[in-house]
């Protein structure tokens, strides 16, 4: 946790590039390493809000960052960015950073923006499916293409939707028995990302093209567009009817939550009413609350008697739903939010939602531009026959192995040693192929040996590709590049400082005493005031402590006598203490500035404390005295670590020689 705090506060603070490639001006060299000028600017801007740069300011700025540079160096030169704790945390930190340049940046705020709009608005929908698994074999992808095609071609044709949904052969979603197919009102994220698309990009009473979803093959009718209604919060009461369609039982229930809506009216409470009345037993016993809830969340008739309510507080009357009869109350409304306040929560979804694998793709296919990427289909092919040829291949146990056969090529270079797809004229061979495919999980084994090795061959090249794009983040990416240094650096100015200060200061012992020893005038108590207070319950017992007090006697003894029959009969403030840290002693100390200060016993009459008397025993004023070790050791501790810090700087500067170069350092100044 220390080092977090550290690198948030101090890496980012002083961290910058040192580089030998920079195209801009120097401004400081430390022994043979420089720092541009487009580096320091970028940092101290990142670092200060002043609007102007004044001269007074890059020195003050100059002045830290070089001694923050100069401990860094420090650690490089004691070889701490060798060790394998460093680089693995660095490497750590850096995989972290690199995620936003790893995909495509301009189509990720498309699909950010475009989330933002869809979820302005509500879409209702029915639809058809046709399941076929995500890895299917061809014969059943084709089966279930027929079937969607046929069932849809009804529908084109006129038939109703919802008749040939529940039609023999129809619709294989299970809920259609109940919904004939409709899905209510939905907004972004609600659906899968493809089945989304069709329903935003149909028109109100149009039928979509065929989509393929995880969950097969669908159609759908776009039904409804509304504003979206945001999220409300409500609480109920439910009388539950278990089967709606039987008269009876419904008119039961209606005669019950009427009973509850006159209790209503006539001034119950709507949260005792639900604990004694609702059905509804996960939330009864919180008065019926229920948590916040936008479009598709509750059932229709739910969701439009609680979002018709106006205003917090507003009750409805009884309605029906296919759980019984309820009655909501409106506890709060939120409006949909701007695009500022969530776009944050809107880059995560995307980010965990199937627009990102469309982020990815697209990535990769600029990517496969911009380094020249080539693939040998000729090399593919014959890894297809080589999977092809062994009946259990990629089972386990049952590796993919490449045989010495004619149909491989010609021999004068092994084929495993062949190039089978090349990026910025990097080239990843045969072998290399077949070593990643037989350490990984294969997906798509029931489709056969083709699909398999073409799935690996673009598994295999999208992760060349990436790891491509990643070695080269700091070369494309100067924000980037100064990122990673920043962490780079403020690892290794925690260990460093660490070592040299903030944990020395502590283990030194020796050097501790000394240093408070030598410095105890910075070590002082102020003037203080030696007392106690006895606040007595009654002036009965405070004639007791009065008495106690003149013949020596403690009143700690006396207080304990009567803890069992009064134990709030003395209360007691006694030490030394300085003004302002106790009401009774300030009160002394103004006695003392007016002159009307007296030592010895006083005796004072709380005014607003009934009965109370309190018994003062003024000892007199102590004057300014060195702390002990023990009693300012924290303040000695962190006045040892700047010390320390201070000398361990003078020493860097023996050790590394220093050039600012001040005329391009104040080119800077507005």
């Amino acid at each position: 946790m220390k080092l977090k705090i550290f690198l948030a506060v101090f890496a980012t603070a002083f961290a910058c590039s040192i580089t030998n490639a920079q195209s801009s001006k120097t401004v400081l060299t430390i022994d043979q390493e420089q720092v541009s000028i487009s580096d320091f600017e970028h940092i101290y801007k990142k670092n200060n809000n002043e609007t102007t740069i004044t001269k007074e300011g890059l020195d003050e700025y100059m002045d830290l960052f070089v001694k923050f540079k100069l401990k860094v160096m420090e650690a490089e030169a004691l070889g701490m960015d060798t060790v394998q704790d460093f680089t693995r945390e660095l490497a750590g930190y850096r995989k972290q950073l690199s995620r936003p340049y790893l995909v495509d940046t301009e189509l990720l705020d498309e699909l950010v923006q475009e989330a933002f709009i869809r979820q302005q608005e509500d879409v209702r929908a029915r639809h058809i499916l046709i399941t076929v698994v995500v890895n299917a074999v061809p014969s059943d992808t084709i089966r279930a293409w027929n079937r969607i095609n046929k069932l849809r071609d009804r529908v084109l044709a006129g038939e109703d939707f919802e008749t040939v949904a529940r039609s023999k052969g129809g619709s294989d979603d299970p809920s259609v028995v109940q919904n004939g197919g409709d899905l209510g009102w939905f907004t972004a994220f609600q659906m899968v990302f493809p089945f989304e698309e069709e329903a935003y990009n149909t028109e109100v009473g149009k039928v979509s093209d065929i989509v393929r979803t995880r969950f097969g093959y669908h159609f759908l009718e776009v039904t409804g567009r509304r504003e979206a209604r945001g999220e409300i919060h409500t609480a109920h009461i439910m009388v539950r009817v278990t089967d709606t369609k039987n008269k009876a039982l419904l008119e039961t229930g209606k005669t019950e939550i009427d009973a509850v809506n006159q209790f209503l009216k006539n001034g119950e409470s709507f949260e005792s009413l639900a604990l004694k009345y609702s059905d509804d037993e996960s939330s009864k016993s919180k008065g019926g609350v229920l948590p916040w809830f936008g479009s598709g969340k509750m059932v229709e008739e739910f969701e439009d008697a609680a979002f018709a309510l106006e205003k917090d507080g507003d009750i409805s009357e009884p309605f029906l739903t296919n759980y019984g009869w309820h009655i909501v109350k409106r506890l709060g409304y939120k409006k949909p939010q701007s695009f500022e306040e969530i776009e944050k929560s809107l880059r995560k979804k995307v980010s965990r939602d199937m627009r990102a694998e469309v982020t990815k793709t697209s990535f990769i296919k600029k990517l496969k531009s911009e380094y020249t990427y080539r693939i040998f289909p000729a090399r593919v092919n014959n890894l297809r026959i080589a999977a092809n040829s062994i009946d259990s291949v990629f089972q386990k146990g049952h590796p993919l192995v490449i045989s010495k056969t004619s149909n491989l090529e010609d021999i004068c270079i092994p084929f495993e040693k062949k190039t089978l797809f090349s990026i910025a004229g990097n080239n990843t061979t045969v072998g290399e192929f077949v070593e990643f495919a037989n350490t990984v999980k294969i997906r798509n084994i029931e489709k056969g040996g083709d699909a398999v090795i073409d799935d690996l061959v673009k598994r295999f090249s999208d992760e060349k590709l990436i790891a491509h794009e990643d070695a080269k983040l700091e070369e494309k990416h100067d924000d980037f590049r100064l990122l990673i240094n920043e962490y780079h650096d403020g690892i290794l100015l925690f260990e460093l400082t660490d070592k040299m200060v903030w944990s020395k200061a502590v283990k030194d012992s020796v050097g501790l005493v000394r240093f408070h020893a030598n410095n105890t005038n910075e070590f002082m108590w102020g003037e203080r005031l030696d007392f106690s207070a006895y606040t007595c319950k009654n002036s009965q017992i405070a004639s007791k402590v009065e008495n106690a007090l003149k013949n020596g006697e403690s009143i700690r003894e006396l207080r304990k006598s009567m803890l069992k029959d009064q134990p709030l009969a003395i209360k007691i403030e006694e030490g030394l203490f300085l003004e302002g840290s106790n009401n009774w002693a300030d009160s002394l100390f103004v006695a003392k500035s007016n002159g009307s200060f007296d030592e010895g016993i006083n005796i004072i009459k709380l005014s607003a404390g009934g009965d109370a008397i309190v018994v003062m025993d003024v000892r007199g004023f102590v004057p300014e005295t060195p702390k002990t070790l023990e009693e300012a050791r924290g303040q000695v501790i962190a006045s040892y670590q700047d010390h320390l810090e201070v000398e361990w700087v003078e020493t860097l500067l023996k050790k590394y020689s220093v050039n600012v170069n001040e005329e391009v350092l104040y080119e800077l100044i507005d």
